[in-house]
């Protein structure tokens, strides 16, 4: 049995797709991968990774945004893998790889095809011509889904009211898991690390990783920052993107603390060296950042939407804040960083709930969608 794991553009063979390569491997599922590949130097780099996890590569050329119609061509290779390998399992990913390969699947009348959603692109609170041009594609695309798969609360109830084929079923998976304990204990060298990024010992440290762009809303951080006007309180930005330019002229009057790293490979010894992990996204699925942190016993200030509120517990694990409330934010960051005793009891509590959402579960988890899936 062989199955088809789809998503968009990627790095590498990673995190992303590991947790269902570990419930197929488990099953003895033969395990396929096709993405729009950014970070393989060359084919020795995929053949390497190939033979490492026992799996076949293939290269799509996806392009991020469902409808360009560049994406003909991806739907084209798509099909021609199909056809070629002849699999019992479709699992596709994101908008474009859901859209693709459902498509791509049914006109290949491939027995099995299994949807992933990892954040609908219509929620409570998005824009109008989210609901207007996906929601509807969604309800049409459920039809040829013999299961969709979603990685929080919202999403999982939205679909609900989704007709897949077959009587399909609607699952909810702990987002694609992370091993918790990469991220136990601390490092020795706190003092260290903080003078290499020009840290006061004794400051009170902000952090958020992820793509400066406009969704991850990092600009409200700043500007309640800048409201707090604590010279002691520290902000590293984990990340490279679109903003940047735009973030760091709105830094300036608090320049010396707000610490632009760019991309980075230490986040686990970043995540240790911090005190608060602060996400005022406008849209998440299931944050990895976010679990990350959690695993790291930071406490949590994060925006007030789907999948943020699935992982972080209102005066237990942290802050829930409207994204654009400056004035919630600054209040908010400026009460637990001068509060120590709460800033431990909200780490240790997302310490413990995190667990939940580990690695391991998440196996689990695709493991069960599969078997019902193949017994079906």
């Amino acid at each position: 049995m062989k199955v088809l794991f789809i998503q968009n553009v990627a790095s590498r063979f990673n995190t992303f797709a590991y947790s269902s390569y570990l419930a197929a491997n488990d099953l003895g599922i033969e395990f396929h991968i096709a993405s729009a590949w950014t970070g393989y130097r060359d084919d020795d780099a995929i053949r390497y990774d190939e033979n490492k996890y026992g799996i076949k590569i293939f290269q799509v050329d996806f392009v991020r945004t469902p409808y360009n119609l560049k994406n003909i061509r991806a739907y084209r290779q798509i099909v021609e893998i199909i056809e070629r390998e002849k699999y019992d399992i479709i699992h596709c990913n994101t908008p474009t790889g859901g859209l693709i390969g459902r498509l791509a699947g049914s006109k290949c009348n491939v027995s099995k095809i299994i949807y992933q959603a990892h954040g609908f692109h219509f929620y409570k609170g998005a824009p109008i011509k989210n609901w207007l041009i996906f929601y509807p594609i969604e309800r049409l695309l459920a039809h040829l889904s013999d299961a969709i798969i979603t990685i929080n609360q919202e999403d999982y109830i939205r679909a609900q009211s989704f007709k897949l084929k077959n009587k399909g079923k609607i699952y909810i998976v702990p987002g694609v898991g992370i091993d918790t304990s990469i991220f136990t204990g601390s490092i020795s060298n706190v003092d260290i690390k903080r003078k290499e990024l020009n840290i006061p010992s004794n400051a009170k440290v902000l952090i958020s990783i992820g793509e400066l762009n406009q969704n991850k809303n990092n600009i409200v951080i700043i500007d309640a920052l800048k409201r707090i006007n604590d010279s002691n309180i520290h902000y590293i930005l984990c990340g490279k993107g679109p903003l940047e330019v735009k973030l760091k002229e709105k830094s300036m009057p608090i320049i010396d603390n707000v610490h632009f790293l760019g991309y980075r490979e230490d986040i686990n010894e970043l995540l240790h060296i911090s005190d608060i992990f602060v996400l005022p996204s406008y849209r998440e699925g299931l944050s990895r950042s976010l679990m990350e942190a959690m695993a790291s016993n930071l406490p949590c200030i994060v925006s007030n939407i789907r999948g943020n509120n699935d992982l972080i517990t209102e005066n237990y694990g942290g802050r829930l804040i409207k994204p654009n409330s400056v004035d919630g934010w600054s209040k908010a960051i400026f009460e637990l960083a001068n509060n120590s005793e709460m800033m431990k009891m909200y780490g240790q509590f997302n310490r413990k709930k995190v667990e939940s959402f580990s690695l391991h579960n998440a196996v689990e988890s695709i493991k069960e969608v599969y078997r019902s899936v193949i017994d079906k």
